[in-house]
């Protein structure tokens, strides 16, 4: 009985720090929003970074091991394979999509109706550091990493992913009208499913990132050439 006793008075205790890092973890993303919402021009570039660390050590304080985060040295070979097909297939579908003239539209972001030069910095320096590094290390590193260490695989995916896509809310907000926004936000949240799977599959994070920059980083280069023709 006392070992019973124990062991559920530290299931207990276990779900608690699961679940205060847990709230940690949405208010330091609360603030980043505040700041590169509010804040000067490219404040994303320094609290990208920042806060990805911060989530790190935190999450390394509450007791998940580099493999949990998916950021282990075993697995940066199977990372960087995934990483490679994820990105030839969503390359595919990018250009595929291009190609469909009425689909060649929804492509044309005004946020990067840029020059080549420009275009570059933008996928290259910025979707990396101020965007990419932040999302994952957040939503396929740490959150999760802490629930499914307890082998809840289903909330893992589900919880990290709602939350990726409502992390898209406000400023879809700033571009586009509600039902649009709201589209992207599932979309979103389809998208990080996806992110979750070759997480999961692959056991890195590399993996992840590959597949979120060629969503993105294609994305930026891809409206920026279809601007420039249009």
């Amino acid at each position: 009985m006392r070992v019973l006793a124990a062991a559920k008075a530290l299931s207990a205790s276990r779900t608690g720090r699961i679940t205060l890092v847990v709230v940690v973890v949405l208010a330091l993303l609360a603030s980043v929003k505040v700041v590169t919402w509010f804040g000067p021009v490219g404040s994303g570039l320094v609290a990208g970074p920042v806060i990805a660390t911060v989530l790190l050590v935190l999450a390394r304080r509450a007791g998940l091991s580099w493999d949990d985060l998916g950021l282990s040295r075993r697995a940066v070979r199977r990372g960087a394979r995934w990483a490679a097909i994820s990105f030839v297939v969503v390359a595919a579908v990018l250009l595929t999509g291009a190609a469909v003239p009425w689909i060649r539209s929804a492509f044309l972001d005004v946020r990067y109706q840029l020059d080549a030069g420009s275009a570059l910095v933008t996928a290259l320096l910025v979707v990396p550091l101020s965007t990419i590094l932040l999302e994952e290390v957040a939503f396929r590193g740490v959150l999760f990493g802490l629930l499914h260490q307890r082998r809840r695989t289903a909330w893992a995916f589900g919880f990290s992913s709602t939350l990726f896509g409502l992390w898209h809310l406000l400023p879809g907000l700033s571009v586009a009208n509600l039902e649009t926004v709201l589209s992207v936000v599932g979309i979103t949240a389809l998208l990080g499913l996806l992110l979750c799977e070759l997480r999961r599959r692959s056991g890195s994070l590399l993996a992840a990132v590959g597949g979120h920059w060629a969503a993105n980083g294609l994305g930026v280069l891809l409206a920026a050439l279809l601007w420039q023709v249009s």
